[in-house]
C-alpha cells in the first residue's frame, strides 16, 4: 500500500470506530472534512446530506438502543480511487428510551456498508448502504 493510502485506510478506520460507537460529530470530524456530504437510499435517512448529521444521529440511535454495537465483516482500501469501505453488522436491543415507541426489547442484527470517498487525507463523502425497513422492524419500530 502506498503511504497516501495507508493515511486514508487507517483514518477511515477511527473514523468507522468513532461514529459506530456514539461519538456524535466532535469524536468524528477529526477525519472528515467541515461539511462533507453524506447519501443513503433508505427512507430513515433520506433526509440528511451531511456527514455531521449522520454521526451525531448515530450518537442518538444509542439511547434507545444502548447495547447497540458493530461486527466488522470487511474493510479494504480501494487505492485508484481513494475510497475506503467497511461492511459491518450492526447489533442491538431497544431496552432504553427515546425511541419512535416505548422500549420494545426486541433484538435486530442488521447488515450495512459504508462507503468513504476521500479527497487527500480526509473523507469528504460518505454513503450508507442499508436496509432500514429490516432494520425498524426488527427492533418494532415500524
Amino acid at each position: 500500500m502506498e503511504n497516501s493510502t495507508m493515511t486514508q485506510y487507517e483514518t477511515a478506520k477511527a473514523f468507522f470506530e468513532a461514529c459506530e460507537t456514539g461519538k456524535g460529530w466532535e469524536g468524528c470530524k477529526p477525519f472528515c472534512y467541515e461539511g462533507a456530504r453524506f447519501s443513503c437510499q433508505a427512507d430513515a435517512l433520506a433526509e440528511m446530506t451531511t456527514l455531521a448529521e449522520y454521526a451525531e444521529w448515530m450518537k442518538g440511535l444509542l439511547t434507545p438502543v444502548p447495547d447497540g454495537r458493530y461486527k466488522l465483516t470487511a474493510f479494504a482500501a480501494d487505492e485508484t480511487r481513494g475510497t475506503v469501505v467497511a461492511a459491518a453488522e450492526f447489533h442491538g436491543t431497544q431496552t432504553g428510551e427515546g425511541g419512535p415507541v416505548a422500549p420494545t426489547g426486541k433484538a435486530v442484527v442488521s447488515d450495512y456498508a459504508y462507503v468513504m470517498q476521500f479527497d487527500g487525507d480526509k473523507i469528504s463523502h460518505m454513503t450508507k448502504i442499508w436496509n432500514d425497513g429490516h432494520a425498524l422492524r426488527g427492533l418494532g419500530w415500524a
